[in-house]
């Protein structure tokens, strides 16, 4: 009997971070005894009075919103770092260790309107929101103790967002985080070996094969990820080597806009819902160094499996061994290539 991708459990390999996951298309054939239906959102005002991050609105720390036309920024009232928060280490034995850590908390408004979402804006709203994300991931790096600049959603109160008004968040840190350690390991590692880009190469391949690719444009890609461990995990590769937000150009920026309204339009027609996700951008580290291994993409994290209600949990052997999926990436991008684009 020869192995088949599509129908025997196997291991897939993530490059960028070196880790397993278990496939089991099989256990598609299982009967499902859930429900399947679709939830209909909850309807939204375009202005919410008791929000807090609406135009000109107070916050929780006493500090009133400007009456913002585009995109707005602000030092979020309850950081999960601090920047002046002193360097130290606690270390007995090397068995009890931390260390300090610095760092900025920003929260970025895509839109003065509460009411909407990336996929219910159009592509010239969205504009100002990339170059935000640009500026801001430059501005931040400025700051000596920086050393890495984290972009990212939260979409959703099943993902934990507090706030329906459109949002995400920057986090500056003093160190870089694990997974995208894990992957800056992972990238020089590759260049060092075969003297080429990780993901440049698997851009590559997965162009060539044209089986994950979901779409894309002129300057970005796509695609649910060979070794991807959410059901609609999706990977937004830039086309061009490029390590950072800082680093695209304005054409580029446009392209930026395209592919994310084109995506979450895609999401939310899947299962007829506004479709929660965390979605975070991975970058070139801002500690002055040189990193030529780095590619700028964005990580798309979807929960939901089979309809609105139904997600997917890390649970028993994903805690303890491996995560595992049910789902090919093969047959993700299929259904995400069906669904037809909102304008």
């Amino acid at each position: 009997m020869a192995f088949d991708l599509t129908g025997h459990p196997h291991r897939r390999f993530n490059p960028l971070t070196r880790q397993w996951v278990l496939v089991s298309p099989h256990r598609n054939q299982r009967p499902w005894l859930g429900q399947m239906e679709t939830v209909a959102d909850d309807a939204q005002p375009s202005y919410d009075p008791a929000c807090y991050m609406c135009p000109g609105n107070t916050r929780a720390a006493g500090v009133r919103n400007s009456d913002y036309k585009t995109t707005f920024v602000f030092d979020n009232d309850f950081p999960a770092l601090l920047p002046d928060t002193p360097a130290d280490n606690f270390d007995v034995n090397a068995l009890l260790v931390a260390r300090s850590e610095a760092g900025i908390c920003r929260v970025v408004c895509f839109s003065p309107r509460h009411d909407l979402t990336i996929a219910r804006m159009s592509v010239d709203e969205l504009r100002p929101v990339v170059g935000l994300w640009a500026q801001q991931s430059q501005e931040l790096a400025s700051h000596k103790f920086v050393n890495y600049v984290q972009v990212f959603e939260n979409r959703g109160a099943m993902m934990g967002a507090s706030n329906p008004h459109p949002h995400g968040q920057i986090w500056a840190s003093a160190s870089v985080p694990d997974e995208p350690a894990k992957e800056q390991t992972a990238q020089q590692g590759y260049m060092a070996t075969h003297h080429s880009c990780l993901l440049c190469d698997y851009l590559k391949i997965e162009r060539e094969r044209g089986e994950r690719i979901i779409f894309e444009n002129e300057h970005f890609a796509v695609l649910v990820p060979f070794w991807a461990v959410w059901p609609f995990e999706t990977l937004v590769v830039a086309r061009g080597h490029i390590g950072s937000l800082p680093g695209l150009l304005e054409q580029q920026k446009d392209g930026l806009a395209d592919i994310l309204k084109r995506l979450t339009s895609r999401y939310d027609r899947l299962f007829q819902i506004s479709f929660p996700y965390s979605m975070g951008f991975h970058q070139s580290p801002t500690d002055g160094q040189a990193h030529p291994e780095w590619h700028l993409h964005a990580h798309f994290y979807p929960p939901l499996l089979r309809s609105a209600t139904v997600r997917k949990f890390m649970v028993g052997y994903e805690m303890l061994g491996t995560p595992q999926r049910d789902i090919t990436a093969e047959s993700a991008a299929e259904r995400l290539r069906e669904m037809k684009e909102s304008s």
